[in-house]
This record gives structure tokens, sequence and C-alpha cells, in this order.
């Protein structure tokens, strides 16, 4: 176990449960698609009424904290960004969302939350546009930078498509 764990008092077996959101990244298969989905929950329950900047607000502290826990878990798993931590993907979903009212705007939401879904799968799984380069970085940080990338790189796919549907509309 890391020395930050220790200090804080966390069991090894606690900062693995927190950084694999339980049984849904030690238990089922594609956990990484397990957890998005769990974000995506995440993100309907306590983000669609919050307006931009709480989302950034709320998803940088969350970062924060994932960093931490994600980092803990590379030594008690003794894996580096171990395919079964998934509260990376878990805080990032969110921001796939930001200025949630113009995407739902011109398209139903259950569209643009599958849209959002599918496109974080894709930056995050084939991490193009450098998104690869950034899990690099050591420790928790690299865990959870280039999920926050594939976020951000979905967001703006999908406020693009919203766009070009609009002008052809």
């Amino acid at each position: 176990m890391s020395a930050a764990a220790k200090q804080a008092g966390f069991p090894g077996n606690w900062v693995a449960a927190v950084a694999t959101l339980g049984p849904i990244g030690q238990k089922l298969p594609a956990p990484g698609t397990w957890g998005s989905l769990a974000g995506l929950l995440y993100f309907r329950v306590f983000f669609t009424r919050v307006n931009t900047w709480e989302n950034i607000g709320i998803s940088v502290v969350a970062a924060v904290i994932a960093a931490w826990f994600c980092g803990m878990a590379e030594v008690v798993l003794g894996k580096k960004d171990p395919g079964e931590v998934i509260l990376d993907e878990f805080v990032a979903m969110p921001l796939c969302f930001l200025f949630w009212p113009t995407l739902v705007q011109r398209w139903p939401v259950w569209a643009v939350l599958l849209g959002g879904f599918a496109l974080f799968r894709f930056y995050d799984i084939l991490k193009p546009l450098g998104i690869s380069r950034l899990q690099n970085i050591k420790g928790g940080w690299g865990v959870v930078i280039d999920d926050t990338a594939a976020a951000l790189a979905a967001c703006a796919t999908l406020h693009v498509l919203v766009w070009i549907f609009a002008v052809r509309a």
C-alpha cells in the first residue's frame, strides 16, 4: 500500500473498492464500459440541472479525488492503470455534456446521452489525438487525465454534430 494510503488510514481493500466502484469494476466484463454507464447515470441524476461552471467545478474536485484513489489503487493492485479501476471513467462522463442545454435544444435527451456515451467510449478506447500519451503521466493523474481528455473530445464532437444537424434542419 502507498505511504499516502497508510497515512490516511485507508485499508488497501477499501481503496480498491472505491477505485473499482466495487463489483462493477471487479466482477463485470468490459469494466470501462460499465464504469462509463455508471458515470452516465451519475451525470443524469446529478448534473442535468447544474450549469456548465458547476459541472466543471464538481468534475475538477471529483478528478482530484479520483486521481488520489486511482494512484493508490495502482499500488494496491500492483498494476499500472488497471482495467478494473473505473473511477476515472465515472468522474469523466459529466464532462461529455458541457453546455447541456445547447445539446438538448435540438436533439432528444436520449440521443444526446447515447451519443455522448458512444463518443466517450470511442475516444477512451482508441485514444486518438494524443490522448494515449497522457497515460504516461505518473500515478493517479495518468489514470484520470486521459479519460478527462476523452470526455472533452467527446463533448466537442457532440457539439459539432449538433451544430451540423442544426444547420441542415
